[in-house]
């Protein structure tokens, strides 16, 4: 199982319509991948927006949002469990 953890900075005007561009957009375009298992979003007060999707091997990216919606560049991590 591999994680990936995507974050973006929206426009402090733009947090609530780069959430709806992630939901309504971004995740239907990988929900129907077969190497997709699931996909949350978080967001925070600091207009940060985070998906943690769960991809069995190989994940896909998000596309790029729209520019007018975010203050930089979206930065993406790879995490694999660690065993305990």
């Amino acid at each position: 199982m591999i994680v990936r953890m995507w974050e973006a900075r929206a426009e402090a005007y733009g947090v609530a319509d780069l959430i709806t561009w992630v939901c309504d957009t971004a995740l239907p375009e990988l929900e129907h991948d077969p190497l997709h298992v699931s996909s949350e979003v978080f967001s925070s007060t600091d207009h940060r927006v985070v998906v943690i999707s769960k991809w069995r091997s190989n994940p896909r990216p998000l596309p790029d949002p729209p520019a007018l919606l975010v203050a930089r560049a979206p930065h993406s991590w790879d995490f694999t469990q660690v065993d305990r």
